[in-house]
């Protein structure tokens, strides 16, 4: 992989095992597990679980503040998602990070939906023609590879951080600085139970993201990742790979990005997790989540998730 320089007067964005333990000190300063004792605030491997009531927001901001960081946002609107561009981009130019600096990038097919829009004086909004592709899967598939292309060639050198997010939610709360790690991953809000055999998965054994039987963490949502920008590039390369082998080998998954995300994950396992209240689905209901931050915007007309047919929502305890 290409080594990816650092933005100017910020540190190496290339973490390290002594950058990694550093932050995991101070992350002790703010992370405070034994105020949720109603759900799983850590996993095997000793990321910690952001829910409400874990974090102080206010230590987090100042430490922020005083790096100098820059944030960036990438979601795609194309065709019919172009009506979802106003309600996503007002309620994140609210939410997402109040108070510091994000550039949001925006990449459309329809470039004249966005001229209306009104920023926050910290944020900016970067409008990216693309042109649409004809099925909304080959639309999945092709993401991966615009992200890795841009970070190489652009966003690299504008932010420190860099997040993924769907077009079709709206923010409802606060999303801060909370989720700024070097690899961050939202547990889906329909996980299912601990039973590996019922986890969503793609389970084609030519498939590159086919798992393991027997093997899987957590479900993730490929509607809110992100991390470090070098990070983030190795993630987006190696999906971006994985989704080229399997079109050259005639194999479509049903999960298509989030497929390849949710394999590499597995492999390369993120440093901090969102819990899902970072991106809840309304249909769902329970006693853990206190704050539903992120939800997607439902459409009758628009592709559903084929999970919610057969599987039931699982809810995290000790």
């Amino acid at each position: 992989m290409e080594k990816l320089s650092q933005r100017k007067g910020v540190c190496d964005l290339q973490l390290g095992k002594e950058e990694n333990c550093k932050g995991a000190e101070i992350f002790q300063v703010f992370f405070h597990p034994k105020k949720r004792r109603d759900v799983l605030v850590l996993t095997p491997w000793l990321a910690p679980i952001v829910w409400e009531g874990t974090f102080s927001r206010d230590i987090l901001d100042a430490q922020y503040l005083q790096k100098n960081l820059v944030t960036g946002v990438v979601t795609f609107a194309v065709e019919n998602y172009v009506q979802f561009i106003e309600g996503f981009m007002s309620s994140a130019n609210k939410y997402f990070l109040a108070g510091h600096p994000v550039n949001f990038y925006l990449f459309t097919d329809c470039p004249e939906k966005t001229s209306h829009l009104q920023m926050a004086p910290e944020n900016h909004l970067f409008v990216i023609p693309v042109q649409h592709d004809p099925r909304w899967q080959d639309i999945s598939r092709s993401r991966m590879d615009i992200l890795s292309s841009y970070i190489q060639s652009q966003f690299q050198h504008e932010v420190d951080y860099l997040y993924s997010v769907d077009i079709n939610v709206q923010l409802l709360a606060h999303v801060g600085v909370e989720i700024i790690d070097a690899l961050v991953a939202t547990i889906s809000s329909w996980q299912v139970t601990l039973q590996q055999e019922d986890k969503a998965s793609e389970t084609h054994p030519e498939s590159q993201p086919a798992l393991p039987e027997g093997q899987g963490d957590f479900h993730y949502t490929a509607s809110f990742y992100g991390g470090s920008v070098a990070e983030v590039y190795k993630l987006s390369r190696a999906c971006s790979a994985g989704l080229l082998q399997d079109r050259e080998n005639g194999i479509e998954g049903p999960w298509h990005h989030e497929s390849h995300l949710n394999r590499y994950l597995l492999q390369h396992k993120p440093t901090r997790l969102l819990s899902p209240e970072y991106y809840w689905d309304t249909e769902l209901s329970s006693s853990s989540i206190l704050v539903k931050r992120m939800c997607p915007v439902h459409q009758h007309s628009q592709r559903q998730d084929p999970q919610t047919q057969s599987v039931r929502p699982f809810f995290f305890s000790v």
